[in-house]
């Protein structure tokens, strides 16, 4: 892949015009094919980004979970149609916000209940907290009056509980919507499993792949080595952000499935390539390849996937908690049918593709992430480098 040259001035061209420093490691066929590390960790220290730098993965958090969970139903204690209450009670009798014949806002119970499969595919009516429409302004209010009451102090099962309170965005099953289903997930782990589900990732997933440095709380002896996040300015200035580090302190609570995790390049290169080669490395085997196909497999209906709009991911379908390629032509990619991966909020991205044996992990640390410009210029020159 003597191609992959070509990544290197692509990588500085981003620092140039965006974050403070970035790095890409690629893998194919078991061997480290790529890897580079470009501008610095901290801008005031003016410390190198190295491999030793841990990053924010955010919503990349994501694919751990929904391995983690697949886990657990290739022992069989789950299926994908059962009903969430039956594991989490809390969710019985739900409602969600509808629409009457006037147009007006009000509250109906569901004609069903969530499935597990909601949970994975972002169809269980579950949102994110914000400001844009009534059911995420109901998350902001009650996620806040929550961590207020704890004093921060939260765990996923008490998030779990002031969810399955309020009224979803919509009726399960009926629609996609980006938002705390994989959170959720995360407390369903820790109540099939009987373990705290930080617990859990290290001793299956972690502690086996040999990620030393992923975690969800960073230990004091590391915290020198976790990369500064910046918001970026329209012309192009960066501020320090640390208003989002709460829940990474030793002293936390909360472990997010969605967004909580914390990982180093080489170990997120690790397990990227677990899910590459088929679900196992160095004679770990973490899921079964029957069972990576499956999670890379569109579980959207054609109704579920008008609402999939991000518009650098046309082309693609969501499979259990990746993104998942279907019709390249239609994105303008050059890459298979079948790749898959996701990305996370400070421009974090993984690639996926086990037909080529391919992977690839981009970390860097900036709000805007620009990943609608970084992301589909790496995966055209990896792909561009195959033989």
């Amino acid at each position: 892949m003597e191609g992959l040259d070509k990544l290197r001035p692509l990588l500085r061209s981003f620092v140039e015009k965006g974050p403070a420093g970035c790095t890409l490691s690629v893998t194919h066929q078991g061997k480290t094919v790529f890897e580079d590390y470009v501008g610095v960790a901290d801008v005031e220290s003016e410390k190198a980004i190295d491999q030793d730098t841990i990053y924010r993965i955010y919503s990349m958090s994501k694919v751990v979970t929904c391995t983690a969970a697949l886990m657990l139903y290739e022992r069989g204690l789950f299926l994908l149609d059962d009903p969430l209450e039956e594991y989490l009670p809390e969710f019985k009798n739900l409602t969600y916000f509808d629409k009457n014949e006037n147009g007006e806002v009000v509250k109906a119970p569901t004609t069903r209940s969530i499935q597990i499969r909601d949970l994975f595919t972002m169809t269980s009516g579950l949102s994110y907290g914000g400001d844009g429409d009534e059911p995420a302004r109901e998350v902001k209010r009650t996620l806040t009056a929550l961590r207020e009451e704890q004093g921060g102090k939260i765990t996923v099962r008490e998030l779990s509980k002031a969810l399955a309170a309020i009224p979803l965005a919509f009726d399960p099953g009926s629609r996609w919507r980006y938002g705390l289903s994989h959170d959720v997930l995360g407390a369903l782990i820790e109540v099939i499993s009987g373990k705290r589900f930080g617990e859990y990732l290290e001793e299956e997933i972690f502690t086996p792949l040999g990620m030393e440095d992923t975690f969800f709380r960073i230990p004091e002896e590391k915290k020198h080595r976790l990369c500064s996040l910046y918001n970026r300015s329209e012309n192009g200035e960066l501020t320090k952000n640390t208003v989002m580090d709460e829940d990474y302190q030793e002293e936390a609570t909360f472990e997010s499935g969605g967004a909580g995790l914390l990982s180093t390049l080489g170990d997120f290169s690790r397990f990227t390539h677990m899910l590459a080669n088929g679900g196992e490395l160095d004679g770990a085997r973490i899921l079964g390849r029957k069972t990576v196909e499956f999670m890379a497999t569109n579980q959207l209906t054609p109704e579920q996937h008008a609402d999939y709009t991000w518009s650098y991911l046309k082309g693609y379908g969501y499979g259990l908690g990746v993104r998942t390629m279907m019709n390249p032509a239609l994105n303008g990619s050059n890459s298979s049918i079948g790749e898959f991966g996701w990305c996370g909020m400070a421009g974090t991205w993984m690639l996926v593709d086990p037909k080529e044996k391919i992977s690839a992990v981009y970390m860097q640390q900036m709000l805007p992430n620009f990943e609608e410009i970084h992301q589909p210029r790496l995966r055209n020159v990896i792909y561009g480098a195959l033989n």
